[in-house]
């Protein structure tokens, strides 16, 4: 994603440098010159801005009164202060005031990517805290993400939830569909109403259907009294339907039979139960697959999958690896009483190359180990990470970013045609592992900076 830096600072040679610097690295930049130019910016395209990069000294409204100003406007929107007259007293005050950060002049451009990059995953990352707070009524089912297959998911998910359609989600283990299908409920009109879970994978299939439709005294041993099953208790609610694949034929055939009628009968009973139900589906299973080797039904499936989500691996959304893993240092702190810790750089560099098979769920697991088990106070170092993650870091598997050998072989055209599709591969996965800041790119891969800004051009490759 392209983040948006408003940089204020009355002198023009400077603007254009960090412009210049902004640009290279992948940033949308807007420009002021003062004070009053600055907050007019905030005030008109304030939803736009990712970050302000503000100078202190500045022409009738200095820097200070600037950042006041922000912060009384806009409490969200990060601000990082550049002083060419740093002292401790001005970064304390700036600090004081709302400030992210306090950076001295001549800066250097290393450490000022790295501020920046740092403030605007921190800024994502309570930004979307407060949203699902606010729409879910301070639910504990938060989703967290800024990369585009999360924001994909998203969109898909708001379009769907505001409809009364069922929904069928799917996603590997791990990957966060139960979190999807309570966000699907609490935005949804039927948000009122109750959402009741059922594990498909988790009840005995002898008992799966009492579970599902409740039952009457007397039904089976042990039935000494009425049950209300899970349907009638998702009445003119949501109904969630997990690990669906793993429900038998039987049961999959009296499922489909209530979704279209939508009335059942308590087992044991002979009354027909009328119910208003908006069913979510998810599955880890490959159902069409199921669908072909006779273990799903076809017909359920196409009742199911009204409106399809299907929620992305950890492994193709690395941008987010960052912002979860502060989500979970921030719920593990405050669960075992800890004091608020960081991570080295090369920790989240290990994490984003790691493919975590276990998906969100093992990346929480891990996180917490970490916490747990560390042995510094207050910063989480590599030596902390689990040796088998840093062996598969180590012996990468290949990761789908770019061209394996085997798509180098197959690949026709010309000679020239295969290199400009290797380069252009290359290039564009050491960009993104590198959060497409041309300066560390070229410095890792050993290529002067213009030849590599050349090279994008020239291959036509374009920042995610």
């Amino acid at each position: 994603m392209n983040h948006t830096v408003l940089v204020v600072d009355d002198e023009q040679a400077i603007r254009t440098s960090v412009k210049d610097l902004l640009e290279d690295a992948g940033y949308r930049v807007k420009l002021a010159k003062s004070g009053e130019e600055a907050l007019g910016a905030v005030r008109e395209d304030g939803a736009a801005l990712d970050v302000v990069l503000l100078d202190v000294w500045l022409p009738k409204m200095d820097g200070m009164e600037v950042l006041r100003t922000i912060k009384r406007e806009r409490a969200g929107l990060p601000v990082i202060m550049l002083s060419g007259h740093g002292s401790i007293d001005s970064a304390v005050s700036a600090t004081k005031h709302g400030a992210y950060h306090f950076v001295e002049k001549p800066f250097s451009e290393e450490n000022l990517l790295l501020t920046l990059r740092n403030a605007i995953r921190e800024s994502s990352l309570a930004k979307e805290n407060v949203a699902l707070r606010k729409d879910a009524g301070g639910t504990r089912h938060e989703v967290v993400g800024d990369s585009p297959a999360f924001r994909n998911l998203m969109e898909d998910m708001e379009r769907a939830a505001a409809t009364d359609a069922w929904i069928l989600i799917s996603g590997e283990n791990g990957t966060g569909k139960e979190s999807v299908a309570h966000l699907v409920h609490e935005k949804s009109p039927r948000r009122d109403g109750p959402f009741v879970e059922v594990n498909s994978a988790a009840i005995p299939e002898e008992l799966i259907e009492s579970e599902l439709f409740g039952h009457e005294p007397g039904s089976f041993t042990g039935a000494t009294g009425r049950k209300i099953g899970k349907f009638d208790q998702a009445n003119k609610g949501t109904l969630f339907l997990d690990e669906i694949g793993d429900m038998s034929l039987k049961t999959q055939a009296k499922i489909l039979r209530v979704l279209q009628e939508q009335r059942f009968e308590r087992v044991g009973g002979n009354k027909a139960i009328e119910v208003n139900v908006r069913v979510i589906a998810a599955s880890n299973k490959n159902l069409e697959e199921e669908i072909r080797n006779g273990r799903f039904r076809e017909d359920l499936y196409y009742r199911l999958a009204v409106l399809p989500l299907d929620v992305p691996p950890l492994r193709e959304r690395r941008g987010d690896v960052v912002l979860l893993v502060r989500h979970f240092m921030e719920i593990i702190s405050k669960a075992y009483g800890y004091k608020p810790r960081s991570m080295q750089p090369e920790v989240i560099e290990i994490f984003e190359r790691y493919r975590w098979p276990g998906n969100i769920r093992e990346l929480r697991n891990i996180v917490e180990r970490m916490m747990i088990m560390t042995r510094g106070e207050n910063e989480i170092t590599a030596e902390d990470i689990p040796p088998a993650i840093l062996q598969a870091v180590g012996n990468p598997e290949p990761s789908g970013d770019g061209i394996s050998a085997g798509d180098l072989l197959s690949l026709g055209g010309t000679f020239r045609e295969a290199k400009e599709a290797f380069e252009r591969a290359y290039l564009a996965t050491q960009l993104r592992r590198h959060n497409w800041n041309i300066s560390k790119t070229a410095e890792a891969i050993r290529l002067e900076r213009s030849n590599l800004h050349k090279k994008i051009k020239q291959l036509n490759i374009q920042a995610e």
